[in-house]
């Protein structure tokens, strides 16, 4: 019942507060962003949902309009070349992740589950496969995050994501919750 009603529901009920809450920080930070670089304020990518059907994610902008689309930021030359000035705090404190509150809403995402893959992480998107864990939502955080974030590697990220589908229950889902604002406060596992 929890996996199939309640969680969708907490999911919505949720998301709508906290982009309640969060309606006046975040037009400050587009205005941040869009000072600093011009362009538009999110960022907008092609990424894997349930069932690895394709959605579109929100994020806040945190890179120049000039760096490359579809690449992780781990992959590009020099990545720190790319990144505004707003945009370091922005990812060590997670601040580019809240438009994905409205993702949430949608339904392309959930609150807690597997991040979701960039459409041509073919490799992460293959080891998820072994797990199941591309037949649930994916989340704007979860396991493999607390557990390391951007530090984990694919294979790893695909078992503790594949843990997770396991363990999807409310209690496990308030302790992500409760272990991700902890992981944020340290800057725990982010790179760049």
């Amino acid at each position: 019942m929890y996996k199939t009603f309640i969680k969708r529901f907490l999911d919505i009920i949720l998301s709508f507060i906290a982009l309640s809450v969060f309606a006046v920080p975040m037009i400050i930070f587009a205005a941040i962003i869009k000072l600093e670089d011009g362009g538009s304020v999110f960022f907008l990518q092609k990424r894997v949902g349930i069932h690895k059907k394709h959605f579109m994610i929100y994020k806040f902008r945190t890179m120049k309009t000039s760096t490359p689309h579809d690449t992780a930021t781990h992959l590009l030359e020099n990545p720190e070349d790319y990144i505004l000035k707003c945009g370091h705090w922005m990812r060590l404190y997670s601040i580019d992740e809240l438009p994905q509150l409205f993702n949430i809403l949608k339904g392309d995402m959930s609150i807690v589950g597997p991040r979701p893959a960039l459409w041509n992480q073919f490799d992460l998107i293959e080891e998820r496969d072994k797990y199941g864990a591309n037949d649930i939502r994916p989340g704007l955080t979860g396991w493999a995050q607390i557990k390391g974030r951007d530090d984990v590697p694919n294979k790893e990220k695909a078992k503790l994501d594949g843990e997770y589908v396991q363990r999807e229950s409310f209690i496990f889902d308030l302790m992500c919750i409760v272990k991700t604002f902890s992981s944020v406060l340290t800057h725990s596992g982010v790179d760049h």
